[in-house]
C-alpha cells in the first residue's frame, strides 16, 4: 500500500533544508533537480522508484518546503 507521505518524504525534506541553509539562493536550479531527479524515477528499475504519481507530487512539494525552511534559517 502506498502513502502520500512515505518514510522518504523525510530525508526529501532534509536534503533540500541541507541545500537551502547552506548554499546560495538558486531557485531554477533548485527546481531543476528536484523536478529533475522525480522525472528520472520514473524510468530506473529500483523499488524505491515506485511511486504513485500523487507520491511524486508530493515529494516535489516536501523538497520546496525543506528548501524554503532551510533558507530562512541561513547564515
Amino acid at each position: 500500500i502506498m502513502t502520500i507521505i512515505n518514510h522518504y518524504s523525510i530525508i526529501h525534506f532534509i536534503i533540500w533544508f541541507v541545500y537551502g541553509k547552506y548554499f546560495n539562493k538558486n531557485w531554477p536550479l533548485f527546481l531543476f533537480l528536484s523536478v529533475g531527479w522525480e522525472i528520472i524515477e520514473l524510468f530506473i528499475p529500483f523499488n524505491f522508484a515506485i511511486e504513485t504519481i500523487t507520491n511524486k507530487i508530493m515529494d516535489i512539494i516536501i523538497n520546496i518546503a525543506g528548501y524554503s525552511v532551510g533558507l530562512i534559517f541561513k547564515k
